[in-house]
């Protein structure tokens, strides 16, 4: 599985950390301490991240839902 981040060119640097992290599914406290921010912080950012439109993609590869496809097909 991959994900990818669409319209990251838009985000600056720190809201770009701080998507990546929240949706990877740590929570505001979480993104805080690794990043050396305030958790209030960290919820401006991924805010103002959400407003200008990123877009979260998952590639999935293989038969990784079990449906039996081809390598080529999934």
């Amino acid at each position: 599985m991959q994900v990818e981040i669409r319209g990251v060119e838009n985000l600056s640097f720190r809201e770009r950390q701080v998507v990546v992290l929240k949706e990877s599914g740590l929570g505001n406290e979480e993104v805080a301490r690794r990043l050396g921010l305030s958790p209030s912080t960290v919820a401006t950012l991924f805010h103002r991240a959400r407003g200008k439109g990123y877009q979260v993609v998952v590639v999935l590869g293989g038969d990784v839902l079990g449906l039996g496809l081809p390598e080529d097909e999934a």
